[in-house]
């Protein structure tokens, strides 16, 4: 057995760093008085490290407050323009890049449309890799920390960023070392895409505060993201959350996935899509893509239309249903572009199927509420692997 590694001094400066830095990230604008109590160092300590940070343009003045009888307390924050992240969304309509400063504000954008049945790897590595460097012209000299992926499938934790997606077609793909290789000296971290829009909203969402929730990523697939005890779930295999696969009707529709009866199959963009096409017979909709042809389906006030939109919501709340029995959470966020779009025209009756279908207690306790990082959260929470690893340096 490997014998314990004795901390170094080095170690204890980096450690007291970092408690300063996330305390002051996710609780600052503080004062070094607010520090003492929020990070548990000695005022010595606080003084020296947020000098460094200071003096490395890390954190900046955020003002003053006025003590009893004494100076006023200058308050500190991390400086937002300190450097920029980069978050890419790969999802199944689009590749979405984005430039955002350390507090998640955009800066610069770039999408990609992908067409059906056009999501091998080349193709989406080069969207990726053209959006990076289309976005990167406006980081305006500041430093450029990393890149982060949120990908739809299974992602397997290690340095070459392994990805099962069986909606793409994709088995033991690379995707990490792949773009590493085309993006070198950046670091890219590959995360599945619902984690990452979990972290997201945790962060600075609707789920901010809670210590168990799940946050729901409801697009033309779905997944979930299960927070236990304020830390992201993600099981043995880095496969927890795969909500979408779960069986909602035995020997039901077909799923992506090669099942059957699939939750996905029916609350997913595409599978209500589906359902709505042949229930009305019409051939195409809009012709503008799925998330155009969603909103045409919630503005129809057919019999059929209607029929299909109170199956899907019957549906969802089965499945969050089963997500309040399993889990008990404190608060299930709707996330997703195709989850804010039915939380927007029909939460009420999404809570409602909820409780039908769940048990008493756990539908008591929990709230459900959408997202609050609108659809580009997954894009904002990949850039928040970036960022964490900031946090820890």
């Amino acid at each position: 057995m490997e014998a314990p590694r004795h901390r170094t001094t080095r170690d204890l400066k980096l450690g007291n760093r970092m408690r300063l830095l996330r305390a002051l990230y996710f609780d600052g604008p503080l004062t070094r008085r607010d520090l003492a109590p929020a990070t548990k160092l000695s005022t010595a300590t606080i003084s020296n490290v947020t000098a460094e940070l200071l003096a490395d343009g890390v954190l900046r003045e955020a003002g003053k407050v006025e003590s009893d009888g004494g100076r006023p307390q200058i308050l500190l924050e991390v400086d937002p323009g300190h450097a920029r992240v980069v978050g890419v969304d790969v999802g199944e309509t689009q590749v979405r890049v984005e430039l955002l400063d350390l507090k998640l504000a955009e800066r610069a954008e770039a999408r990609y449309a992908l067409a059906p049945g056009r999501h091998d790897p080349a193709t989406v590595i080069e969207h990726i890799v053209a959006g990076v460097k289309e976005v990167l012209t406006a980081a305006e000299g500041a430093p450029v920390l990393g890149v982060g992926v949120g990908m739809p499938g299974i992602v397997e934790y290690g340095p070459d960023g392994v990805i099962h997606a069986k909606a793409f077609g994709w088995d033991t793909v690379p995707l990490g070392r792949m773009l590493m290789e085309r993006l070198d000296p950046l670091p890219v971290h590959v995360e599945n895409g619902a984690m990452t829009m979990g972290q997201a909203e945790m962060w600075f969402g609707a789920g901010r505060g809670a210590d168990n929730a799940v946050i729901a990523l409801i697009g033309s697939g779905v997944g979930s993201c299960i927070v236990a005890g304020g830390a992201l779930y993600r099981g043995a295999g880095s496969s927890a959350g795969e909500w979408g696969h779960t069986t909602m009707a035995v020997a039901g529709r077909r799923c992506r996935c090669g099942g059957q009866g699939c939750l996905e199959a029916y609350v997913g963009a595409e599978g209500i899509l589906d359902r709505y096409l042949a229930a009305t017979g019409v051939v195409e909709l809009t012709g503008e893509g799925e998330e155009a042809d969603l909103e045409r389906l919630l503005d129809d006030r057919s019999p059929a239309a209607a029929a299909v939109l109170d199956e899907t919501v019957e549906y969802l709340g089965a499945g969050l249903a089963d997500l309040l029995n399993l889990f008990n959470p404190e608060l299930i966020v709707l996330g997703g572009w195709a989850g804010l779009l039915l939380a927007h025209r029909r939460l009420d009756d999404i809570k409602a199927a909820a409780g039908r279908y769940s048990l008493g207690q756990p539908f008591a306790t929990a709230r459900i509420a959408p997202g609050l990082l609108g659809p580009d959260a997954v894009a904002k929470g990949a850039a928040t692997l970036v960022i964490e690893r900031f946090l820890r340096t």
